[in-house]
């Protein structure tokens, strides 16, 4: 019984094969959002989507992970609305959650490497550079220009990354996990 390695079979495929791959993982990404724990301290819940991101940067690398979180913004700003709560259009970029969405494209582009240089340490500091630092500026300004609040550093933390610190590591993990039985 021969053992299929399915990343090498993704990585050594067609540019169209990964490109379908990529809208795959777009769509992935718009199921799993809908995946949603609100939190009644801050206008950004608990989703799933980031295992699909973390998923799409692990399995299809950093040029067709990228595309496929760049597809599923751009297809969520103009058609498609698969955002948090079905919601769509360019409204969520300007919004709470907008900074968190451009940490997608960051992270789906540097996850690959950065786990392959620093397991799984670099996966999670990787991770919470990537989606935390565009998040935590985009929670920042919407806050400010919205609700006329200056946040606290302190205030920042605890409505963007303290209550997220937990699940996101087990998403990190269940994705490092998914990556390396495709890898097998």
């Amino acid at each position: 019984m021969s053992v299929v390695n399915y990343y090498d079979r993704i990585q050594n495929s067609t540019n169209t094969t990964k490109a379908f791959l990529a809208v795959l993982m777009a769509c992935i990404t718009g199921i799993t959002a809908q995946v949603i724990i609100p939190l009644p301290w801050t206008p950004v819940p608990i989703t799933g989507e980031v295992f699909a991101v973390l998923t799409a940067g692990l399995v299809l690398g950093k040029r067709y992970g990228a595309l496929s979180q760049i597809l599923y913004i751009l297809l969520g700003i103009t058609i498609i609305p698969w955002f948090a709560g079905l919601n769509g259009g360019i409204d969520v970029i300007l919004g709470a959650n907008g900074g968190y969405l451009i940490g997608f494209v960051f992270l789906s582009y540097f996850i690959q490497n950065l786990s392959k240089i620093h397991k799984p340490l670099g996966t999670i500091m990787a991770y919470f550079a990537c989606i935390y630092i565009p998040g935590l500026i985009g929670l920042a300004i919407y806050t400010y220009f919205n609700q006329g609040i200056l946040l606290s550093i302190p205030q920042l933390l605890m409505m963007g990354l303290i209550p997220f610190i937990i699940g996101d590591i087990i998403k990190i993990i269940a994705a490092r996990s998914l990556a390396k039985v495709i890898k097998i």
